[in-house]
């Protein structure tokens, strides 16, 4: 038998979990900042509830990973981590409004596979449910700047409204029943330019050359953030086109000065999925190899009452983070193998030096310990093939003087020290 990991999975060794773990730290510390508390929901989703009305759509449900359990019944993995969330609201009508939730698991999607896509991926979202003004938006926003900033990743956040694109389909007179065709082609444009999606527009969509130029028109219109809010209003006078461009004109009120400069008014942002019912947002990297998108989300007031099979509207907006994506463009650069921050390592002296290694570990400090009885030269090359930081050495000598020889690693500089001044000194 040949030993392979699943098609589009991956084994991730420590000095790979470490970087990313710092990656969800920082979300996690951000996230919970503003005011967001853990969920945690199952892998295995009913798979009517993955396919309901105003969740993932067609698409997405072409990439679900369905299976049958012994009972006959039909369940599947996970595509996202909304959908559960609506439904936990819908099970659980007793939660105080607004609820405000992150999420970090993992999500499957059976799609193909390229540098940055996954079938198997970590997801992190943050959500707000029973906030229907665009303060929800706003926050979510500066959650997504704070992050990439921490990170040091140079991104553009760009935002849309699907009200303005919904008005920007009616504007071309494009029938109902080939608006999400359109919307899913339009939603190319950053990746195959205009000329492309005119061409797809045309032979998927079936739209004809008036249709083709009024949405080509509009999809010309240039200039900063301002400049293209006014040119939409002058053509799109009618219905929820200028509700959305209010909302992204108020927006970015908020979110004006030049910590903000990033956050760019793209009118062809579609994202994909069907549950969008308001603004949507992207982050894109700047001059990077990863092309696509490393977070989005948006406004989706429809999904939980649809699971409910209620009438009217519950609010609720959010974005994700596709941490595979966001590491594939740091690239980051293991430096350590392990989380140990000092070795200790015993020269005939175990049992004493277990009770030093034991008191290390209960002051917080992340502590190993030589258990083979090797030498000091073995020792050494193991703690510097790990990247551990210092070690301690403890002979009979250093017992007698109460007072250790630890070691930086880096710089080679040893010092003979007590345990008091020890602890004292990696904790700094």
């Amino acid at each position: 038998m040949k030993l392979e990991n699943a098609r589009g999975t991956r084994d991730f060794l420590p000095e790979d979990k470490i970087q990313r773990d710092k990656i969800v730290n920082t979300l996690r510390e951000i996230f919970e900042t503003f005011g967001y508390s853990p969920l945690e929901t199952p892998v295995l989703e009913r798979f009517d509830v993955l396919s309901s009305k105003y969740t993932g759509g067609a698409e997405i449900l072409k990439e679900t990973f369905k299976l049958t359990d012994q009972g006959k019944r039909e369940l599947g993995l996970r595509y996202d981590l909304t959908v559960p969330l609506a439904r936990v609201i819908g099970q659980n009508p007793n939660l105080k409004m607004p609820f405000k939730r992150y999420q970090i698991d993992k999500v499957w999607r059976d799609g193909p596979i390229n540098l940055g896509r996954y079938r198997e991926f970590l997801q992190t979202d943050v959500d707000v449910v029973g906030i229907k003004n665009i303060n929800a938006e706003v926050e979510l926003i500066e959650i997504t700047r704070g992050f990439f900033q921490a990170i040091r990743l140079d991104v553009l956040i760009k935002i849309n409204s699907r009200k303005i694109l919904n008005g920007i389909l009616e504007f071309a007179g494009i029938e109902k029943e080939k608006q999400l065709d359109a919307t899913l082609i339009i939603d190319k444009l950053d990746k195959i330019g205009l000329d492309a999606v005119k061409q797809e527009l045309r032979q998927v969509a079936r739209l004809d050359e008036q249709q083709v130029k009024k949405i080509s028109e509009i999809f010309s219109i240039s200039g900063k953030n301002e400049q293209k809010i006014i040119s939409l209003k002058m053509k799109l006078k009618e219905g929820e086109a200028q509700e959305g461009l209010k909302e992204i004109d108020d927006m970015l009120t908020l979110l004006s000065g030049d910590e903000f400069d990033n956050v760019i008014f793209d009118p062809s942002l579609a994202r994909g999925l069907a549950y969008y019912t308001g603004a949507v947002f992207e982050v894109v990297p700047v001059d990077n190899k990863i092309k696509s998108t490393v977070a989005g989300g948006g406004r989706y007031d429809k999904m939980i009452a649809s699971l409910l099979e209620r009438e009217g509207d519950i609010p609720a907006v959010g974005i994700s983070f596709g941490v595979d994506r966001i590491i594939d463009a740091l690239e980051l650069k293991a430096d350590a193998k392990t989380v140990t921050k000092i070795f200790v390592i015993p020269i005939k002296t175990y049992e004493q030096s277990l009770e030093i290694a034991r008191r290390l570990r209960k002051a917080g400090i992340k502590t190993d310990i030589d258990m083979q009885g090797r030498g000091p030269s073995k020792n050494l090359d193991y703690a510097n093939a790990l990247g551990i930081p210092h070690v301690l050495i403890i002979g009979e000598t250093e017992l007698k003087q109460n007072k250790f020889k630890l070691k930086d690693m880096k710089t080679g500089k040893e010092e003979l020290l007590s345990m008091a001044d020890i602890v004292q000194k990696m904790k700094e």
